[in-house]
């Protein structure tokens, strides 16, 4: 391994000749306390910036193994750290000058939500640490600017590393109160089986954002309070005494009038499944990991999928049992993401009348008595809601705003009411009465057929150069093929649509050999995540992008919307 001096030295000798020369500094040097790693440099000043990682040794950074014992208590570590250096790139970002990206010093954005990401990486048995960042090498014109350089990693990255990667006992307090708050969150997560609920929503949340487009706390928001029929109260390790509302397993109801809060909330319990960061609003809005958000998604593709629970008796013939389109409707989207959530082990799925499609969800009364169901190939997912949970234990959130109907089916009845919610379970039912449903109970319907083995794409198998490119937050391109996924809406973060990608070219590479079921292809992936972590998926790349961890769920989404899939 060469030394900082030998980095500088070289940096002396490349100044002022042709941008190109800058390859010569690829490679691994020792800085005092730290290897910097210069693992990509890019082609000219206007290119993608240069990707370095730094290694320190966890008896140098001295972070006590308290703070990062368990799982989810490292992956908050890594997130603060993360946080932390980002917090000094930015003021260190552009302090040296060049053309085109000269000067950037940057790492992964966080969000709200605290995600794994390969940005940083702590191991847990030495506590050693390993960050990816990138570095835009200043130029003048193309011309090397190397003094700019050594600027950059003689004097402000240096500095960056030792406000971020080692401990410091003035930040003591703040690293225990991130380890604790994920002990906290991860006691809730393994609580809720243990009481019967599927969600919880602490006393005191604050779940309206800021903006459309800012996922800030809303400030003078009206902070959340349980009803006192669905209060709970926990005993959490560290905070202590927590009360809130507990959102019980099977078919709970939210309704009220218009700018109540009813999607405010669902949208909360959507990103519950992920932790969030102290501050957020919604530290302690819970709910259970595996839980799906439900839509209509008008021109997905379907792959194969078994529909026929919902829909059958198409009027041209279509098999539903094996149902195959480029182009689905609003119905038949939304009947496949149902199947396929069930197929991603999702035990919760989260509905929103409002972006659902209505002859999916109910068929009123006066609709029954004009067209019979003799004549309508559509089973809405109110025929059907009581079975999942019944025989499947698929729980169901639902918002409704227009439509009654559902008051008949649910368990639980929420009312909110200027953003507070109202136990209203028994005035509804008796209300309901006035309303009777069909009496004419349906046949079961039989499980969903999930053997679905995709094939290999021989192309992607034996090409050595594939184009992978990640547009932003909701698109992939995969050798000219886009995967649509705007409608996956738990993806919370362009670093998780990254790991996608990567995880769709793995399973292309490795996985699809049509002998495999595509759970059996998606559980690889994820265990392999869970070993390995999402380095493992960079094989060709040096484990150098930033990536964040999807969830199982939000692979099968991308695998089922990849209209490349051969099965």
């Amino acid at each position: 391994m060469q030394t900082a001096a030998d980095l500088k030295n070289l940096l002396t000798r490349i100044d002022r000749k042709s941008y190109p020369a800058y390859k010569d500094t690829k490679g691994s040097y020792q800085f005092p306390g730290y290897v910097l790693s210069i693992d990509h440099v890019q082609g000219d000043p206007f290119a993608a910036a240069s990707k370095l990682s730094v290694h320190v040794r966890g008896t140098k950074a001295g972070f006590p193994h308290t703070l990062y014992q368990t799982a989810c208590q490292r992956v908050a570590l890594q997130d603060a750290l993360t946080r932390r250096f980002s917090q000094q790139a930015e003021q260190a970002s552009f302090q040296a000058k060049g053309s085109g990206h000269s000067g950037l010093i940057s790492i992964s954005r966080c969000g709200q939500e605290v995600l794994e990401r390969t940005a940083c990486q702590i191991d847990p048995a030495s506590g050693d640490i390993l960050l990816l960042l990138e570095v835009g090498f200043p130029a003048n014109g193309r011309t090397i600017n190397a003094r700019e350089l050594e600027k950059i990693l003689f004097q402000l990255l240096p500095r960056c590393i030792e406000s971020a990667l080692f401990y410091h006992p003035s930040d003591a307090g703040r690293l225990q109160a991130v380890a604790d708050l994920a002990e906290d969150q991860q006691y809730i997560r393994d609580q809720l089986p243990k009481l019967g609920l599927c969600a919880f929503v602490a006393d005191g949340s604050i779940l309206p954002r800021a903006s459309g487009v800012s996922s800030l706390p809303m400030k003078d928001a009206v902070p959340f309070r349980s009803p006192p029929e669905r209060s709970v109260c926990l005993n959490l390790p560290h905070r202590g005494r927590l009360t809130g509302m507990g959102i019980p397993k099977g078919i709970t109801l939210i309704v009220g009038g218009g700018y109540h809060g009813k999607s405010t909330l669902l949208k909360a319990l959507e990103r519950g499944v992920y932790n969030h960061i102290a501050g957020d609003g919604r530290e302690y809005v819970i709910t259970d990991n595996s839980a799906v958000k439900i839509r209509a998604e008008d021109g997905r593709s379907i792959h194969r999928t078994d529909i026929s629970m919902f829909i059958r008796d198409l009027p041209n013939g279509k098999d539903t049992v094996h149902f195959e389109t480029q182009d689905a409707s609003g119905s038949t989207s939304q009947a496949a993401n149902v199947v396929e959530s069930m197929e991603a082990g999702a035990s919760l799925l989260l509905i929103d009348e409002d972006t659902s499609a209505t002859n999916f969800m109910v068929r009123d009364a006066l609709m029954q008595r004009v067209i019979h169901r003799d004549m309508e190939p559509i089973t809405p997912l109110i025929d059907r809601i009581r079975a999942l949970y019944e025989d499947y234990d698929i729980s169901t959130i639902l918002v409704a705003g227009s439509s009654g109907s559902y008051f008949h089916v649910a368990d639980h009845i929420i009312q909110m009411d200027r953003y507070v919610p109202r136990e209203i379970t028994i005035f509804a039912k008796e209300e309901a009465r006035a309303f009777p449903m069909d009496p004419d109970p349906l046949p079961p319907a039989k499980a969903p057929d999930f053997d679905r083995r995709p094939l290999p794409c021989a192309d992607l198998r034996s090409s050595e150069r594939v184009k992978l490119k990640v547009l932003g937050r909701d698109e992939i391109s995969l050798q000219h093929e886009t995967i649509d996924l705007r409608y996956v809406e738990q993806l919370t973060d362009r670093e998780q649509t990254a790991a996608l990608g990567y995880c769709l070219l793995y399973a292309q590479r490795h996985l699809l050999d049509g002998a495999h079921t595509l759970q059996q292809v998606v559980d690889t992936l994820d265990g392999m995540l869970e070993q390995q972590g999402l380095a493992a998926l960079c094989e060709r790349r040096a484990g150098t992008d930033f990536l964040a961890r999807p969830r199982k769920q939000e692979i099968f989404a991308c695998l089922n919307r990849y209209r490349g899939l051969k099965l």
